[in-house]
């Protein structure tokens, strides 16, 4: 069986239904199950995903718990996410990590450590909820959590040397942790906050392998190849930021294992439709994995794509 690694990317509550969706569809169609990955990096909701799969859990059920209509998924979506927090605070930690360092460099680390009106409390004891022990621990397979650091002002690929060690459930939550939404999450005296403002994909951290993988398969929800109709400028600006840094990163991968497939799986108009303007829209959630699977459908029949993934990961009798 060939050797694979899985970069899950950020993207919002929308961009977990993109995941599902597409996790569920590639599984489908070949056997392969994502959770068998040799590698996986996971980053914001990529994050979530990650470790809902190392944990065998990735299901509609774990997403979903017993919702039975769109609406009720989004009340308990947002009961889950959006826990208030007793009081906003953070304003110091916020001029000295975020405004005055960008101020020299101003972009979406301008925002890095603000005060929100959320906490990560509820994804935490989601993921305590659904993967027991595990959540204060970590995968025994290869598994990297991208956070950012506010006071390094670089990423911090937990379940690497170059983090500090974190209980998987505490290393999502920071990834997760949307700045000027959710609060920043402490961890060993240090902050940190949505890996997404370092990279919406980290995808060269596939790299840290032991060995060279065979595929390296890339779900990238804020990286979409075209504008949709009608889209808002800021949509525009997020996905070609997700593009070029990207890009950059799978450079470093064909430089060092030019032998290796990439296959990169990015929403489409049909899906941008309903996960754009508000990727952390609870009410889009279920429409955004409906019109994933079926984007999907049409993505996994195109020759250029099935010839690699049928290669590498669906087994023959011989």
């Amino acid at each position: 069986m060939a050797t694979v690694g899985l970069v899950l990317g950020g993207g919002g509550i929308t961009g977990a239904s993109y995941h599902l969706g597409t996790l569920l569809a590639l599984e489908m169609a070949t056997g392969w199950h994502p959770s068998q990955a040799d590698v996986i990096v996971g980053t914001s909701c990529g994050a979530f995903t990650a470790a809902m799969l190392r944990g065998g859990q990735l299901s509609i059920d774990a997403f979903l718990d017993e919702a039975h209509s769109r609406d009720e998924v989004a009340r308990r979506l947002r009961s889950r996410v959006y826990r208030r927090s007793v009081r906003p605070k953070g304003v110091v930690r916020w001029v000295r990590r975020g405004i005055l360092p960008g101020l020299t460099r101003p972009d979406l680390r301008l925002v890095a450590g603000s005060p929100a009106l959320y906490t990560t409390d509820g994804i935490v004891d989601w993921v305590e909820e659904r993967l027991g022990p595990l959540a204060d621990g970590w995968p025994e397979e290869p598994t990297v959590i991208c956070a950012f650091d506010l006071a390094q002002r670089r990423r911090a690929p937990f379940g690497t040397d170059a983090a500090p060690s974190a209980s998987l459930k505490h290393a999502v939550a920071a990834s997760v942790a949307v700045p000027m939404v959710f609060e920043p999450v402490e961890i060993g005296g240090r902050w940190y906050a949505d890996g997404g403002i370092a990279s919406g994909t980290s995808a060269d951290l596939v790299l840290g392998s032991s060995t060279q993988l065979d595929l390296v398969i890339v779900v990238a929800p804020m990286a979409a190849s075209e504008s949709r109709e009608g889209a808002r400028f800021y949509e525009d600006a997020f996905d070609r930021a997700g593009r070029a840094a990207l890009a950059q990163e799978l450079e470093r991968v064909r430089a060092e294992w030019p032998g290796t497939d990439i296959v990169v799986f990015r929403p489409d108009e049909r899906v941008l439709a309903v996960t754009r303007p508000n990727p952390l829209s609870t009410k889009a959630a279920v429409p955004a994995f409906l019109r994933t699977l079926r984007s999907l459908k049409d993505e996994l029949a195109r020759p250029d794509t099935w010839q690699v993934l049928h290669r590498h990961l669906v087994r023959t009798n011989v």
